[in-house]
């Protein structure tokens, strides 16, 4: 037994992680901060709108459905598999060794490609607090990005219950920072002080058949699929929770939520505010599509501005700290089953975490985030838009893995037929058909900011880091270590989850309680 300075004590699962660190509140707050709610809507919603215009509110309703519905499934694989390799150890169990690893590297890439970019962010709207001359330096902000990469890797490293005090605090921020740009937003409309081009709110603006294209419809789910993914987080750090089995499932349930409320609120005040004119403040303006908040921030905000460019800063930084968690402790789960090597599944003896997969993970994102920038910054740009492929690809695995697992018992129980069949099935239907439509969109040259091999760049970037896996995973399978995983042996269907059982004793977490 190993005791930890911030608990007075605690007890090491069947992986050596720490248990009883996180109640429903934290899972949640580390969902919801995973999902960087202010630099997403920053990032995605002007390029929704150009997307589809008016239609945004009902854009993001529509993505929404997706996300619960895998959520449903998360929830149920959860409760009867509580690890934490999530997709990976499920889509193992359900479909064999080679879909369940394929689907623990879509989450490395994932998590990968997004913490370059949140570097990069946090980098560039340092500095426009601090100096804004500097925040158009690339040499400085990569340097700052590399910065916050390697300290969020070290909180990662350092324990859980420090990053979830952390992450409590800066989510605090994102959420004052976006009421009161609602509500600001919202009072200038009512008082008469909005901008000329402030149009009303419209009913219509939640009309599921008013697209004008379906193309446009596809492009903005994806590109919302982005801004709710993250929540899963919460279920990666489920050997660390106090009820593994329940908590994390709610909490992810909770978190999808609340990021509806959260998305379709500020939509809906901003479009009210701005308007969706091309020109001015409008955001229809492709001028504005790559940050609505820094286009607004002034005409909302006035001299508080800065208040807004302090949120995004803070939201990418913290979303940099939850994102290492769940990839960390994916590949930890892969090297306990043989799927990587065992020097992944070192835990730190005091801290209780994944240390070589949590300090790994920080040097790989700074060695891709700096060779991104050095090749090109527009080839950073279309990572980010190829994420969209990453996430449905492992989001649709899981939904199928929950039908496939669960297949002896679908209909024992109303509950099962929904939770457990209908609900993941539609989920990763709907993941899927989103996965080809947009790779087929992106094959064209003219998606994204760059063209590779004749084709879209983004399309390269997207396709490519999942085939990429695939050449990986076959090289390894002729390791001699590999075998027992890829013969189906240290994990099957039978395989016992190496978590502590739900009864074990638990003192103190760090949410209080027992």
């Amino acid at each position: 037994m190993s005791t930890s300075p911030d608990l007075s004590e605690q007890r090491a699962g069947g992986k050596g992680l720490a248990t009883g660190t996180l109640g429903l509140w934290g899972s949640t707050v580390i969902g919801l901060a995973s999902t960087a709610p202010v630099y997403s809507l920053a990032a995605t919603l002007g390029f929704v709108v150009l997307a589809v215009g008016a239609q945004a509110p009902i854009a993001f309703i529509i993505a929404f459905v997706p996300m619960l519905l895998i959520a449903f499934a998360y929830r149920e694989l959860n409760r009867e598999v509580p690890d934490c390799g999530t997709t990976f150890t499920w889509a193992t169990k359900a479909f064999g060794p080679w879909v369940g690893w394929m689907g623990g590297w879509g989450v490395a890439v994932a998590g990968t490609v997004v913490l370059a970019n949140l570097a990069q962010i946090g980098g560039i709207y340092f500095w426009l607090l601090v100096a804004p001359d500097l925040a158009e330096n690339v040499f400085v902000v990569t340097l700052t990005g590399v910065v916050f990469i390697a300290l969020m890797s070290y909180i990662s490293w350092r324990g859980l219950e420090i990053g979830e005090r952390l992450q409590n605090v800066l989510l605090a921020v994102q959420y004052i920072a976006l009421v009161l740009f609602v509500v600001l937003s919202v009072g200038s409309i009512l008082m008469g002080n909005a901008p000329a081009t402030a149009t009303a709110p419209s009913i219509e603006w939640f009309n599921p058949f008013a697209f004008e294209s379906f193309d446009g419809l596809v492009e903005a789910v994806l590109l919302a699929l982005f801004i709710y993914w993250g929540w899963d987080t919460c279920l990666a750090l489920n050997e660390e929770t106090k009820d593994p089995k329940r908590i994390p499932g709610r909490a992810a349930v909770l978190t999808t939520v609340i990021l509806l409320v959260t998305y379709v609120g500020v939509t809906v005040a901003a479009m009210s505010f701005a308007g969706l004119g091309d020109s001015g403040l409008g955001l229809g303006n492709e001028g504005n599509a790559d940050d609505v908040f820094f286009a607004l921030k002034d005409a909302v905000f006035g001299p508080w501005a800065w208040l807004l460019v302090l949120a995004v800063m803070i939201s990418a930084v913290s979303s940099t700290q939850t994102t290492i968690l769940p990839t960390a402790r994916g590949t930890l789960a892969m090297a306990v089953y043989k799927a990587l090597p065992k020097r992944f599944a070192t835990v730190h003896p005091r801290f209780k975490t994944p240390s070589f997969s949590t300090l790994l993970m920080g040097f790989v994102a700074i060695v891709f985030y700096v060779g991104m920038t050095l090749v090109s910054d527009n080839i950073l740009q279309d990572t980010i838009l190829s994420l969209g492929l990453a996430i449905a690809f492992y989001y649709a695995i899981t939904g199928f893995a929950c039908v496939w697992y669960f297949k002896d018992a679908l209909f024992d129980t109303v509950g099962h037929f929904f939770n457990r069949f209908l609900f993941p099935l539609i989920g990763a239907l709907l993941l899927t058909g989103a996965f080809i439509f947009s790779a087929i969109d992106m094959f064209d040259p003219d998606y994204g900011y760059t063209v590779l091999f004749g084709v879209g760049g983004v399309f390269v970037v997207g396709v490519g880091s999942l085939a990429l896996g695939v050449v990986l995973m076959i090289v390894w399978s002729f390791f001699s270590d590999s075998k027992p995983f890829f013969r189906g042996r240290s994990l099957n269907r039978e395989t016992e989850v190496l978590v502590p059982d739900e009864e074990q004793p638990i003192i103190r977490s760090i949410d209080g309680g027992i």
